[in-house]
């Protein structure tokens, strides 16, 4: 097996609804299709591709080898935790005037030795990081 891409990252909420309106309107995000789980939940698109999943946290679906295992997956709570998710972005001004348009507070650096310019902003259950090239950055 070779790993070739990220497909998606699943971020489980409390409040699918509110989760889902921060990722459409401050990064651009679009709701659309999603199977017919039986759990409440999002998929957010970019470029026709699902990206952001949003799971409610309270009827999780069985994504571990244990909550299959145990047989309640709404019982098992994953030990691991996400820091933050990265997109690679254009639209550097363009994001920054929308970001402070919406009040939204943001942290920004350059990546040592490659250039390429960090945004962070933290959504309601998760950070996320904005990348941009040096020279969308200069335009």
């Amino acid at each position: 097996m070779s790993v070739t891409a990220l497909d998606h990252v699943n971020i489980l909420t409390a409040d699918v609804t509110r989760t889902k309106a921060f990722c459409v309107s401050v990064l651009g995000l679009e709701e659309g299709a999603r199977p017919p789980f039986g759990t409440p939940g999002a998929w957010l698109y970019a470029g026709g591709t699902a990206v952001v999943h949003i799971s409610y946290t309270g009827a999780k679906e069985r994504t571990h080898v244990a909550d299959a295992s145990r047989g309640d997956a709404s019982l098992v709570v994953a030990v691991g935790s996400v820091d933050h998710v990265a997109f690679r972005c254009s639209g550097y001004r363009q994001t920054m005037e929308k970001l402070r348009a919406l009040g939204i507070a943001a942290h920004e650096t350059d990546i040592p030795g490659l250039g390429d310019h960090q945004v962070f902003i933290d959504g309601p259950d998760v950070s996320f990081e904005l990348i941009f090239s040096p020279a969308d950055v200069a335009a």
